[in-house]
This record gives structure tokens, sequence and C-alpha cells, in this order.
């Protein structure tokens, strides 16, 4: 039995870690329909790696696009009517995809889900803060501040994603967070209480090392759910709240760079929780 379940992979050269999160998707006791792993426009030895698996695997090689771009390239290439995400440096323990399946089957109402994860950082497993906390329910609010859900811990159902859209191609990072706050506040989110997968952190090629104030790419994504029907009015005064808390932080470090303009923008974010 397999479940009717996608599995999208993408990587960028990532040829020395790619065969572990492969390797993981292999060894799920329950299998998943489908496997893509997109090439993202790899310099390195990627495409050798890939040709290893043979039949294995299905391949998607495009130009260096970043990842929103290859995740949604995966998406459209597939057709299973369940999505999961990996990407190409976490692994997946063996019984990831049952244990979400099992919850998908007995709340049929969910059409997403994730699960707790374990956290590994320079080759030790360390333990996540308190505001790193996974949790299900309606967790728009609880996604404010930082993103709350792994793509590495994710089993969406498709028609979900037709009806709020893709990743985000033109964000360089954050692009998770932008969907995952589009989709909580419409939808109730399933949570498997123990653990799905190892995370690895650390690396340098990592996005949240490759771009400073991440919340600059935050701040793009909640100002986009001001005009949000779904949301609630405390939903709403949430998310104007956020904006100024994240504006008053990038107005301060603008300042420190000597970037007034910018400054001046994040400034007003931040008394008015609006851009303009």
């Amino acid at each position: 039995m397999k479940a009717p379940i996608a599995v999208i992979i993408p990587s960028y050269n990532r040829a020395h870690l790619l065969p572990r999160a492969i390797d993981s998707v292999l060894r799920q006791r329950l299998p998943a329909a489908e496997m893509v792993v997109v090439d993202d426009g790899s310099e390195d030895e990627t495409p050798a790696v890939l040709r290893g698996y043979g039949q294995q695997i299905r391949v998607l090689q495009q130009p260096n696009r970043g990842v929103s771009a290859a995740r949604n390239a995966g998406i459209a290439a597939t057709t299973a009517p369940w999505i999961a995400l990996l990407d190409s440096d976490d692994e997946w323990l063996p019984g990831k995809l049952a244990a979400q399946w099992q919850l998908l089957s007995q709340q049929p109402e969910l059409r997403i889900c994730h699960g707790e994860e374990i956290w590994i950082r320079h080759g030790k497993r360390v333990n996540p803060m308190k505001k790193h906390a996974k949790s299900g329910g309606r967790i728009y609010c609880d996604s404010l501040p930082r993103c709350v859900i792994s793509p590495s811990a994710v089993v969406l159902q498709r028609s979900l994603l037709e009806q709020v859209g893709l990743f985000d191609e033109t964000l360089p990072a954050c692009e998770d967070y932008d969907l995952w706050l589009r989709i909580c506040a419409r939808e109730t989110v399933g949570f498997v209480s123990d653990p799905l997968l190892i995370k690895y952190g650390g690396h340098a090629d990592q996005l949240s090392r490759l771009h400073w104030g991440m919340d600059r790419f935050r701040v793009t994504a909640l100002r986009k759910r001001l005009d949000d029907p779904h949301l609630t009015p405390e939903e709403r005064q949430a998310t104007r709240c956020e904006l100024q808390r994240k504006g008053q932080i990038l107005a301060q470090g603008a300042a420190k760079r000597g970037e007034q303009g910018a400054a001046e923008y994040y400034q007003r974010l931040a008394l008015t929780g609006e851009s303009t």
C-alpha cells in the first residue's frame, strides 16, 4: 500500500546531503506514491548523485531560480492529491508519513498537518526554545512572530494550495512563513506530537545565514494579510501589532546602518501598523 502523497525535494548544490534526504523517503514504512527531486541548477555533483538512484526517483532539472520556484515546479509536476515537502538538508524518520496519514484518516476535515522535530546543530542535538514550540489547531496568531511549521514536517492537500496559491517566488526567504500565514488564516492545523523528522542546522548555505534582517520578508507577508477576508477582527489586530513590533526592530537596525529611507519607512510601520 502507498499513501496518495507526492514528495517534493528541492535541492541546490547539496550533493553531500541529498542522499540522506532521499534515503529517508525510500525507508518510509508507508511509501509515498510519488517522489520528485528538483535540481535547482546545481553546479556540484548533484546530477551524478541523482542518476545513481535510477528509477527509484523522478528528477526535474531547472536553471537556478530559488527554493520557492523549485518547490512550485515539483508540485506542478506531480498529481497525487496530497503533498509532502522535504528540504534536502533534513531527514525523515521512518514512521513519518504513516503517522501523518493515520491522523489525516482519523480526522478527514484536516487539510494540513505537521509534527514534532528533533534538532541537530553542528552535529549535536539541541532542545528548541519555548518560542519554537510546535502545536496544532487554530494557530494563526502563534504563527505571526516566526515560522512555526517546518516545510519538511508538513503534509497538505493539493486542493488547499489551489485555493491559497503556491510559494511566493518573489521572496528570497521566509516564503514558508508567508504560505503558512495564508493557510492558517483559513485552516485548522493537525499536529503529531511524536518526532517525525530530524532538522539539521548550522551549515553556511541556510537561507537564514545568507540574508540579514529576515523580518524584512516577514513584513511583506504580514502586510498582505491585512487585506485577508478570512481573518477575525482579533487576528487582524494581532497582525497589525506584529507589524508594528517588527517595524520597530527593523527601523532601529536601518538607523544603525545609516539607511535613512529604510529607517523612516519602518518607523512609519512601527507607529501605524500600516505601510503608508
